[in-house]
């Protein structure tokens, strides 16, 4: 596990969208197609408006996402509408390689959404996962103390009732997050130092502070700015 600081958060969204398509161009130089979970909030949002056609094929990278409101296909809370608005159609990424979350205008309730985007995911290990972090610790839409936390048999699961609207949500459990090359944690902002200080700390308990129970197998790198790392 490794951390690395930033000033602000302008610069440290540069910096990840440097990251990010430094890593996507060395996945597909060694021939692969890289598949990466993305995350939603301000400072990914911000990455991802900062991400450059460059060295990378972007019609050739699979997109899935860790969590997702369960609101109607379109609607402005969805992550997958805000990574479209922010990336997804200017760099011409094909719909066959955005594997979005059902939505509440389809014809499946949340917990058959989420059964049947299970069946999206891959078997072979994510290359990226994306992950913010809320002032709570909590991780995709897997919040302190939810039962949701402890699932092991299911890849993704329906969440109500969660602390912050919408209420409904579709996510990824533990182990599907868990099961990936690299996990990079995006978090900005003096109202996530104490999480960051928590999950980053001696023993968290990982259904107190999800954040903490999520580690790639070979790469677990928090990207802070200065104000998420003020209580390290």
């Amino acid at each position: 596990m490794s951390v690395e600081i930033s000033a602000d958060a302008a610069a440290l969204a540069t910096s990840v969208a440097g990251r990010i398509n430094g890593r996507l161009a060395a996945i597909q130089a060694a021939g692969t197609t890289p598949s990466v979970v993305l995350t939603g909030g301000s400072i990914a949002i911000a990455s991802y408006e900062a991400l450059e056609a460059g060295t990378v094929d972007w019609k050739h990278v699979d997109f899935y996402w860790g969590d997702e409101r369960f609101v109607p296909a379109g609607h402005a809370d969805r992550n997958d509408q805000q990574a479209r608005d922010s990336f997804l159609t200017r760099l011409g990424v094909p719909e066959d390689h955005i594997h979005v979350m059902p939505a509440h205008d389809c014809a499946y309730s949340a917990a058959e959404a989420a059964d049947a985007y299970a069946g999206e995911v891959p078997e072979a290990p994510f290359d990226l996962v994306l992950l913010g972090v809320g002032p709570d610790a909590h991780v995709a839409s897997l919040f302190p103390g939810f039962a949701q936390l402890h699932e092991t048999e299911r890849k993704v699961v329906e969440v109500f009732d969660s602390p912050k609207p919408p209420p409904v949500r579709l996510s990824m459990t533990m182990p599907t997050l868990n099961h990936a090359d690299s996990v990079w944690f995006l978090v900005a902002g003096e109202g996530k130092a104490e999480a960051v200080a928590t999950a980053l700390g001696d023993d968290p308990v990982v259904v107190d502070t999800p954040a903490s129970g999520v580690h790639g197998s070979r790469e677990t790198l928090w990207l802070l700015d200065e104000a998420a790392a003020s209580q390290l």
